[in-house]
């Protein structure tokens, strides 16, 4: 059976992701890092729907962290066949209010994360194969005003994705990222419906993304055994 491993696995984008695996057949691991909670929470759904998802806690930008994740992880199965990098936070700010440790927290998860998660793996792929999947954004293809930091750290996600793709092709490891735009999750929360209204005004097709929406092109980029180093917008035609 298909292994996947889910950063930020247990709510929002990440749990659809999670689900959609599980409906594809893979053994799915959910890594979440602060809200124990909403992970079991999570875990009891999704075995009332008759799959068994393994939790793994772990800061994603804490080194030690990540390798023991891994560890625990290569103890109990053979090999990772994808690694969906899709642990993120972000934050609303003028660039005058922003700290130094605000952006260095959301580069943090958001960038640092990915680069540890994906190192940790990339020995036990070589030569046998595997798929990474990064998840970053639209503002991080077109940038947003007041989200100058998560917009930066989506940025470099998708610079990321590219180099690495490169990087490992040769050895049967490919890389891709997802780049999902205005997606009906808590991560909105903030925005009035004024607000809202306007982002869906200028979406093409009319209405906000589904996390299922983001979850099926990661099925669709791990599945794609000839498709590597792509950046694939999930946003209804937003920005484009």
């Amino acid at each position: 059976m298909k292994t996947a491993l889910i950063t930020g696995g247990t709510k929002g984008i990440g749990k659809a992701i999670a689900l959609a695996f599980m409906q594809k057949g893979y053994e799915v691991v959910l890594n979440y890092n602060s809200d124990e909670a909403s992970a079991l929470s999570a875990q009891d759904e999704f075995n009332m729907m008759g799959y068994c998802p393994v939790l793994q806690r772990a800061d994603v930008s804490d080194e030690r962290q990540v390798s023991a994740m891994f560890r625990e992880f290569y103890s109990v199965y053979d090999r990772l066949d994808v690694l969906v990098n899709n642990a993120g936070i972000s934050s609303v700010n003028v660039i005058q209010n922003t700290t130094a440790e605000e952006w260095d927290k959301i580069f943090g998860v958001n960038v640092r994360g990915a680069f540890l998660c994906s190192r940790e793996v990339v020995d036990r792929m070589l030569g046998v194969g595997g798929c990474i999947i990064n998840v970053a954004s639209i503002w991080g293809e077109v940038g947003a005003s007041c989200e100058v930091a998560y917009s930066a750290s989506k940025g470099a996600i998708i610079a990321f994705t590219k180099a690495l793709a490169k990087e490992l092709a040769p050895s049967k490891i490919r890389v891709n990222c997802v780049s999902p735009g205005v997606i009906d999750t808590s991560m909105n929360s903030h925005l009035s419906s004024a607000e809202m209204d306007d982002l869906i005004d200028r979406i093409p097709l009319g209405r906000l993304g589904r996390p299922e929406d983001v979850a099926q092109a990661c099925v669709y980029l791990a599945e794609s055994n000839y498709v590597t180093g792509e950046v694939l917008s999930v946003g209804g035609g937003f920005a484009k």
